[in-house]
């Protein structure tokens, strides 16, 4: 799960968390996870009603969750404000309510997820930046909603285009 870095002997990096929904996890993973700054990446669910949702659970909106990315990074090396404008909305397109691609559902919206009143400020600042910047000819429908609890995804959705290098993805750059 951990992003290729050098070594840190001993020395303490600082940390931040980004939890961020865009479609699809796995495409999302294998983009972020190569981002300079980046420590660490899970996938999992978030932002719904259902204890100890499963991935059959996300599916046909059942649980309310959606599929995100729990990122940590190292906001001396990556910002907040960068993660989100030039990754995150580039990486989907936050103009399809509930879909990316071929996948649709309530589980596929795009949304972030802050954790602090700062991440908050921020995310508001740069979906604006981003809407007014002309990238995307339609409204921006990305949510920006407090941080709800963080249900990691099943073992074989970790990593998952690692492991199945020709697997599905509707996420690229923009």
């Amino acid at each position: 799960m951990a992003a290729d870095a050098a070594p840190d002997n001993g020395v303490v990096r600082p940390e931040e968390v980004a939890i961020l929904a865009g479609g699809c996890f796995w495409g999302m993973e294998e983009l972020l996870r190569a981002i300079p700054g980046v420590l660490d990446t899970d996938v999992g669910y978030t932002g719904g009603w259902l204890e100890h949702p499963t991935y059959h659970d996300t599916h046909d909106s059942k649980s309310g969750h959606a599929e995100s990315v729990r990122i940590v990074f190292d906001p001396t090396v990556l910002s907040y404000e960068t993660l989100l404008e030039d990754w995150f909305f580039r990486m989907h397109d936050p103009t399809t309510a509930n879909r990316q691609g071929n996948d649709i559902g309530t589980q596929y919206r795009s949304a972030i997820f802050y954790t602090t009143e700062a991440q908050r400020e921020t995310a508001e600042r740069v979906k604006a930046r981003v809407q007014s910047s002309g990238l995307w000819a339609k409204p921006i429908v990305t949510e920006i909603v407090p941080e709800a609890r963080w249900w990691s995804a099943e073992g074989y959705h970790q990593d998952y285009l690692r492991k199945n290098p020709g697997g599905y993805s509707c996420h690229y750059m923009r």
